[in-house]
């Protein structure tokens, strides 16, 4: 079983791609799943800092095979855009593979994304714009392009004057917007497909076949779990499943091939766009947490909403995803507090839950009940392995895995390659209770 999952086990922007990129030196495939250009995984290396969108972090590792799977949704511009940025810093592309059952945004998409939104008024989800939803209802409607139609252009065509009629009724008669031009739209669609025809690939077999020769595969999830569709904070969601089990279908990887799941979380929380945080600091903690942290959105440069860790949200998402162990992120950022807090339990109008509820109005009535754990107040970003941590970071790390019910394996105290530092070797999830 020679699969491992990485997955976010908040709200987005945990650092999985730095955690990819770190692990695809060992990987001989690394699959993105989910998701669309909405995702950022930023990677800093000896090249410098890379920002990637669409296309999966192990394209920096040159041994490894980079698969976008049929989970994603896929803006070809955007795509040939990043493409063309990882070209010019000299990273070669010949191992980037784009299943052809992957979606295509098409341009239609973002228009109807921001007329969407902006018709939500104050009951905003704040997506990013880039049209990933609209394509995603597209796709479970029937009525979507695929990649496969995108680099064929009989299909192609035959796709848009089936579809582009439907939408440009919607565009014209509800949000009172211009129609688009079926000619000029199959041109500029066509181009595309041309310049990515070379990348496109029967991915599934291929992937098949590695895992019957003992490939190690590495699945890059986009987005983190409380935003999947079916098991996040519903409405304010991302539309794609963000969860181990999407992680398979997106990749195309059978769950009995999954020998690890990976989650991975900051030492505190962040989300960006609306939607309940429980344990929400709107006060100098949440703005030093988001300067020290770096807490802007690497896809719209929003900043993000910060707080404590929340130890609920992360052990639902361990037990739903059967995570096997944990990688948490920005532990550095902690190195100045003289206390932490960890959300531990909800006060819900005066009962004491310790799971999520599934109403995001619930959770967002919810209030945090806190443990406070002693600060460490020294530098972290040093430490290499994990005799160098200080004791007091090991005990919030510990508190974190009892809470949680896994363990920690991995730690980050910086945004270099090597400032990742092992605690153990990946473990089996433990059976712990929760403390309160």
């Amino acid at each position: 079983m020679p699969a491992t999952i990485i997955m976010g086990g908040q709200w987005g922007d945990e650092g999985k791609g730095k955690l990819t990129d770190t692990l695809a030196a060992s990987a001989d495939i690394v699959i993105r799943a989910n998701g669309g250009a909405n995702a950022g995984h930023t990677v800093q290396t000896d090249q410098g800092v890379f920002k990637l969108h669409l296309i999966p972090s192990g394209i920096l590792n040159p041994r490894c095979l980079s698969v976008v799977g049929a989970g994603v949704v896929i803006d070809p511009k955007l795509m040939l855009e990043e493409m063309d940025q990882l070209a010019t810093r000299e990273v070669s592309l010949e191992r980037l593979r784009i299943s052809e059952r992957a979606h295509v945004v098409l341009p239609y998409h973002p228009i109807l994304d921001g007329l969407e939104e902006a018709e939500r008024l104050e009951g905003s989800i704040g997506t990013t714009l880039r049209g990933n939803g609209p394509a995603y209802s597209d796709k479970v409607s029937r009525r979507g392009v695929r990649v496969g139609d995108l680099i064929d252009s009989g299909a192609l065509r035959h796709r848009l004057s089936h579809e582009l009629p439907r939408w440009n009724r919607i565009l014209s008669n509800v949000y009172a917007a211009d129609p688009i031009d079926l000619d000029i739209l199959f041109e500029e669609l066509n181009s595309y497909g041309e310049r990515l025809r070379p990348f496109v690939a029967d991915t599934e077999p291929l992937i098949a076949d590695a895992l019957e020769n003992e490939k190690q595969i590495i699945i890059e999830c986009a987005q983190g779990a409380m935003l999947d569709i079916d098991y996040g904070t519903y409405p304010f969601v991302t539309s794609s499943s963000t969860t181990a089990a999407g992680a398979c279908q997106g990749a195309g990887v059978p769950p009995t091939q999954v020998e690890r799941v990976l989650g991975v979380f900051k030492a505190y929380s962040t989300r960006v766009g609306a939607g309940p945080l429980p344990t929400e600091l709107v006060d100098m903690t949440g703005d030093l947490i988001r300067e020290r942290g770096r807490e802007y959105g690497t896809t719209t440069g929003r900043p993000r909403r910060t707080g404590w860790f929340d130890a609920v949200a992360a052990r639902y998402v361990a037990r739903l995803n059967g995570l096997t162990d944990i990688a948490i992120t920005l532990l550095d950022v902690f190195d100045p507090f003289e206390t932490l807090r960890v959300c531990v339990a909800y006060d819900l109008d005066g009962e004491i839950i310790t799971t999520v509820p599934a109403r995001a109005d619930r959770l967002a009535r919810a209030r945090p009940v806190y443990e406070e754990i002693r600060g460490w107040q020294e530098s972290t970003v040093s430490a290499r392995q994990a005799a160098d941590i200080p004791r007091p970071a090991h005990d919030y790390l510990s508190f974190i895995a009892q809470q949680v019910g896994v363990q920690v394996s991995l730690v980050g105290v910086g945004p270099d390659r090597e400032q990742i530092v092992p605690l153990s070797a990946p473990p089996r999830a433990l059976v712990t209770g929760v403390r309160i």
